[in-house]
């Protein structure tokens, strides 16, 4: 185990499990990750291999006895016939026969329908009306001459979650971790590997998690396929549904006019609407009116009657075209079904995610180390949802006044939810604070940035904040039009101008300052960054402790190369690198540099290397007079997809690390 593995399971023995476990379990068994997670944490949550390798086994047989597969239901129910009794593992759903005023419940994949089921089970686990929980359910089978009567009866019946948990001592131990410690966990919770991940991309996936912890909230996110964007609101949590977005209906999600029957929103904390996207989908204008109402009152009507409900609206769906395309032809909202492509609707949503920025889910991105069972985390962030954080900004921060109060609320609830997911302890700095608002900001404006372009009637709003300690403003802008705004796109094109034009009619644009590279931004490229700045050089040196992994070889021959692409063919240039290395790598580093020396040296460029272990700054210096400070060396892209990902040949293709790059004028 990893220091994080050793210290959660510490301080939170027997709630925590290895993640990698489900897989070994799971078989052909279609069942929610947190269904075999409540199996495991009887058995395995522990870090003993003896006593995990024991549990394994038990919960596989388990599964293996009790678990209704559909094709085996047959063979299930003559088990029962013939033993009297036997235990089942199925999702049961309940509804009430008013002719014979009875509950009657039905079975998904034992296929039993109309079991006649006890009121007190009702009474107690009232989501069993709903679209139906997986429980674990002794079945009875009596023999009976009644053709009318059954012979099923259910002898006891319990969901499939935990029953509560001690949210005081949650947070209490929660102090006993510092920020990226916590995160990792949460991380590993969720199944993936945070050494994978930047802050960015970990704040992306851990948003996910808000509309499980805050009342009433409305998140949307549109990507490519295969990112993960629906996992969470089917696998982690025993209180999310999730639909598809073709079979929402107003009866189902709200009132059933019929019957009376009150829908999704009253008995599930999350509903999430998966394939949400797609233009030509008809949608009910109806339900979308309704959706509106209930999305910015937390009410919806049924005749004269009002009824209240706290569930939360997560909205996923796939994008068609990529983000500069939309921006520039379109808007972000684009591939929404026009029934839903309505500003009023829009304006309700707090929050819109990213998924663009998402990676595609590879092998490597899944975590085998250990974290919370899943359904641990999802009764504390339940109990998480009784508390209020909206207003703790303003400890730190007063937003613009000319943020309209849903802006503002929209920001806030965003901010609450990360709150209670990241800090449920409630304590975290001014700067981890704002690290959060800004995020929140950022997703709010993305929304009110597409329903501007919509709609005229919408003004433009300032998304900026003073920071109460100093006084000072900052504003906040999205990533994308960071990347993709017209002056960048202007810009682009002035580079390929002069890329194209003679060398002797090139104007170089160097100046001393500053550049700030964002997590997940991309469009950045070596070219961009240090081309100019390498015109006229005879003698660079590189400084960059780190330059022994193959990604990271490989970004130092993009660099090489890229000296090759701006000096003269008949210059040279000696190119020298200080890096550190240790005995695990350096035999394999003095073979590549060799390599690299070979085959840079018939482009004129003459390569020499040195290991000096005491170097902590990373630096490129020129003897044309310039200086580049780089905060993180050349080591400034996330990895990609492999062979088959443009990103590999492409750097304007790749995902950024977070990081600064200063350049001085040496005297």
């Amino acid at each position: 185990m990893n220091p994080i593995d050793k210290k959660l399971n510490q301080y939170f023995a027997g709630k925590v499990v290895r993640k990698d476990l489900t897989k070994l379990v799971k078989g052909n068994a279609i069942v929610p990750t947190y269904v075999l997670e409540y199996l495991l944490g009887q058995y395995c949550a522990t870090s003993d291999e003896e006593t995990i390798k024991a549990g394994v086994e038990t919960v596989r047989n388990i599964i293996a006895k009790h678990f209704v597969h559909r094709d085996e239901a047959q063979f299930i129910k003559s088990t029962i016939r013939e033993k009297g009794s036997h235990r089942i593992i199925d999702k049961v759903s309940v509804r009430l026969n008013e002719t014979k005023d009875r509950y009657e419940a039905n079975f998904a994949n034992l296929g039993l329908k109309k079991v006649v089921i006890d009121d007190s089970h009702i009474q107690r686990h009232k989501k069993l009306l709903s679209e139906g929980v997986w429980c674990i359910v002794v079945m009875g089978y009596i023999p009976i001459d009644d053709r009318e009567g059954s012979p099923w009866l259910i002898e006891s019946l319990k969901p499939i979650q935990i029953s509560g948990v001690d949210l005081d001592e949650y947070k209490d131990l929660r102090r006993s971790f510092t920020k990226d410690e916590w995160l990792d966990i949460l991380m590993q919770t969720i199944g993936l590997n945070p050494e994978e991940f930047t802050f960015r991309s970990k704040l992306i996936q851990l948003t996910r998690l808000v509309p499980f912890a805050e009342n009433n909230y409305n998140l949307i996110e549109l990507g490519p396929k295969g990112t993960g964007k629906s996992h969470i609101f089917s696998e982690l949590s025993p209180h999310g549904i999730l639909l598809s977005g073709g079979e929402v209906t107003k009866a189902k999600l709200f009132v059933n006019n019929s019957t009376g029957d009150i829908g999704l929103v009253g008995y599930w904390d999350v509903v999430a609407y998966d394939e949400f996207a797609g233009k030509v989908k008809r949608v009910d204008k109806g339900l979308v009116d309704i959706m509106k109402n209930y999305m910015a009152n937390k009410s919806f009507s049924r005749g004269t009657q009002v009824y209240g409900a706290s569930a939360s609206m997560t909205f996923v769906g796939n994008t068609e075209h990529s983000v500069p395309y939309m921006l520039r032809h379109s808007d972000l909202f684009e591939a929404l079904p026009s029934q839903y492509y309505d500003t009023a609707f829009l304006d309700r949503i707090h929050a819109y995610l990213p998924g663009w920025e998402v990676q595609k889910l590879r092998n490597e991105m899944f975590t085998d180390g250990y974290g919370f069972i899943v359904d641990y985390l999802a009764e504390v962030l339940k109990e998480m949802r009784k508390e209020d954080h909206m207003h703790d900004y303003k400890r730190f921060f007063d937003l613009s006044d000319s943020i309209t109060t849903r802006d503002k609320n929209s920001i806030a609830k965003t901010f609450s939810g990360l709150l209670k997911v990241i800090y449920p302890h409630g304590e975290y700095s001014e700067k981890e604070a704002e690290e959060l608002l800004d995020f929140a900001i950022e997703c709010r404006k993305r929304v009110k940035l597409q329903l501007t372009k919509m709609d005229e009637t919408f003004e433009e709003v300032d998304f900026s904040y003073s920071v109460i300690s100093s006084g000072g403003k900052k504003t906040v802008e999205t990533l994308e039009i960071t990347e993709f705004s017209a002056p960048t796109i202007k810009a682009s094109n002035e580079q390929k101008s002069q890329e194209e034009a003679k060398p002797e009619m090139k104007k170089l644009i160097r100046k001393e300052g500053q550049t700030i590279i964002r997590d997940n931004q991309t469009g950045v490229s070596y070219e961009g960054l240090f081309g100019d700045y390498l015109e006229g050089a005879e003698e660079i040196t590189v400084v960059d402790p780190y330059v022994r992994l193959p990604y990271q070889l490989r970004n130092f021959m993009e660099f090489a190369q890229l000296i090759s692409k701006r000096k003269s063919m008949d210059d040279e240039v000696k190119l020298h690198l200080v890096t550190s290395n240790n005995e695990d790598y350096i035999e394999n580093a003095r073979e590549s540099f060799t390599q690299i020396a070979d085959t840079i040296k018939p482009l004129g460029i003459f390569f020499t290397y040195e290991f000096d272990e005491n170097i902590h700054d990373r630096s490129i210096l020129l003897d044309n007079g310039w200086k580049i400070v780089l905060g993180r060396g050349l080591d400034i892209f996330q990895k990609t997809g492999g062979w088959f990902d443009i990103a590999e040949y492409d750097q304007t293709r790749r995902q950024c690390k977070a990081c600064e790059i200063t350049y001085m004028k040496m005297k």
